[in-house]
């Protein structure tokens, strides 16, 4: 057991939120070493982004890019950080965050609790620069024009993120996920259309509760749009009956084991609706080199996590990267984009 996962096991122990905030100053500060270089089998492309591996880290752990030193050095392909908006905010009331370690799931309602745009930006501005890195954007919870707040982070952060990814799905802000709907989608989507900076790519972020009719019509609207990607998908609303933790009752977004299999079918949505013309980011559920391989076999050009972490140590990246390759040279394929364009396998 290496000391980052060491440690990523005494964090277990601690309240989640105390955890969190411990994790992020650890990774704000310990001399991480570098990782080994990847396989170049795993070598990808994201809307002209180029990977030396297709696994991410979804938004969420690190809200304000306050630790992109450390995260740059746990062997992810591309990182992204947020959600920020325009002003600072607290969140919502504690305890927010419940570890529901018997189903290895996470339940949150966060509410986009950050520093605010001017705080991100300085974060960002020191950045590493051997890493891609992305900006989720969200809007402030009691703004009167949530589309201006996405403008808002595209032109305050232009020039220093990779790419933007414009967050309508998080179920903690109210009201944030009627923003998926067509007429509200294309008022923001044109107006992102107007405001993006230069060729910095976009990225749309939808929920896994949405039927297929929804997710087509998002695709439709993104291509549109002239949105450069899909990130499938958020954490869910739903509750499966299968939960044993005593929190799964609790209020807020679930993520991890329990949403595989729904990230997974809204993936394959997504996927027969694009047809090869929209990129597609999978998330949700993904703890192991055979899912992230599902996921990119069911039309995934790269995957994210990040519920897993927190069961399973900063050491998962390795190791998930190690099996997606043998999984890649078992089916006699010599890229990701190869099992992409394959189509979907049974699960190993």
């Amino acid at each position: 057991m290496s000391l980052s996962d060491l440690g990523a096991g005494l964090l277990r122990r601690l309240d989640p939120e105390a955890a969190h905030t411990l994790a992020i100053r650890a990774l704000r500060s310990l001399p991480l070493p570098r990782p080994v270089a990847d396989d170049p089998i795993l070598a990808t492309a994201v809307a002209g982004l180029t990977l030396s591996n297709p696994i991410g880290l979804a938004a969420g752990l690190d809200k304000n890019a306050e630790a992109l030193a450390g995260l740059s050095r746990l062997g992810f392909g591309f990182v992204e950080c947020g959600s920020v908006t325009p002003l600072p905010q607290p969140g919502n009331p504690k305890p927010r965050l419940f570890r529901l370690s018997e189903d290895r799931a996470i339940i949150n309602r966060m509410g986009f609790n950050n520093e605010g745009l001017d705080a991100f930006a300085g974060y960002l501005s020191a950045r590493p620069g051997n890493t891609v890195v992305g900006a989720n954007l969200g809007a402030n919870k009691d703004t009167e024009d949530r589309a201006a707040d996405y403008l808002l982070g595209l032109r305050r952060l232009a020039g220093l993120s990779d790419y933007f990814t414009i967050n309508i799905s998080s179920p903690n802000t109210p009201g944030l996920r009627a923003l998926q709907g067509r007429e509200a989608l294309d008022d923001l989507l044109g107006r992102v259309a107007e405001a993006r900076p230069g060729k910095t790519p976009v990225f749309l972020k939808i929920a896994p509760d949405l039927t297929e009719a929804e997710i087509c019509m998002i695709v439709e609207a993104a291509l549109a749009h002239r949105i450069d990607a899909l990130i499938v998908s958020n954490t869910t609303l739903d509750r499966p009956a299968s939960l044993r933790s005593a929190f799964a009752g609790e209020a807020g977004g679930l993520s991890g084991a329990p949403l595989r299999e729904r990230a997974e079918m809204a993936l394959l949505h997504a996927a027969a609706a694009a047809q090869g013309r929209l990129p597609l980011i999978g998330v949700g559920g993904i703890a192991s080199g055979a899912d992230a391989y599902a996921r990119i076999r069911a039309g995934a050009c790269a995957v994210q996590l990040y519920s897993a972490l927190i069961f399973d140590g900063p050491g998962l990246v390795g190791k998930i990267k190690r099996d997606l390759a043998a999984c890649l040279r078992a089916d006699g394929l010599n890229s990701v984009d190869e099992a992409m364009i394959a189509g979907p396998v049974q699960r190993r």
